[in-house]
């Protein structure tokens, strides 16, 4: 038994060097937005100290990873994802990520009553894109109408009027993807081959 939490405990060293390396940060960094000292970091991810929850959950959440994923702890046993979804003004929404901050995932689900309801233009904080699943959904961006169909896809900034809708009285399924600060999407093409 104590082999075996020792094997867990030497892996956490490594994990967080490899975070810290995937984000390019320094120990600096994550020493200012943790509030863990530069040398206890260190020490952590050379194995020199052991881990304990009172330093792993700044870090985890700076991060924004479970505790779990940094302590490499097994599976549950169920597998399945617990999707809980948020039902407004015939709208549903399933959030798909499960981290704080960041641009967030969402697959939505709009009913098919709003067919002849006025436009009820609203502005927020944010970056929006949208990609049509299924149906067709009316979009109006600031003077702009327009109806999307499957495949089709939308990105807009949310400080511009906006608000959206069943374009024909049937449901539209549709992904989200949501960033409250602003965030936008980056799209990546194939290099062209010679």
């Amino acid at each position: 038994m104590t082999s075996d939490l020792d094997a867990v405990l030497d892996a956490v060293g490594p994990r967080l060097r490899a975070l810290r390396t995937q984000r390019n940060l320094t120990l600096g960094d994550v020493s200012a937005a943790s509030g863990v000292s530069v040398s206890t970091l260190s020490r952590l991810e050379s194995g020199q100290r052991r881990p304990n929850l009172e330093i792993l959950l700044p870090i985890a959440q700076l991060y924004g990873v479970p505790l779990d994923d940094l302590v490499g702890a097994p599976p549950a046993g169920d597998p399945r994802v617990h999707l809980r979804p948020i039902t407004h003004h015939g709208m549903t929404a399933i959030p798909l990520t499960r981290r704080p901050g960041g641009v967030q995932a969402y697959k939505m689900v709009l009913a098919g009553d709003a067919r002849g309801t006025e436009p009820d233009l609203r502005v927020h904080e944010g970056y929006e894109w949208l990609y049509i699943l299924d149906g067709s959904l009316r979009l109006v961006l600031g003077e702009n109408d327009f109806v999307l169909g499957p495949g089709e896809a939308a990105e807009f900034d949310t400080r511009t009027p906006h608000w959206f809708a069943s374009a024909d009285g049937r449901a539209v399924e549709l992904i989200s993807l949501f960033g409250r600060q602003g965030e936008r999407m980056h799209l990546r093409a194939r290099p062209k081959r010679s």
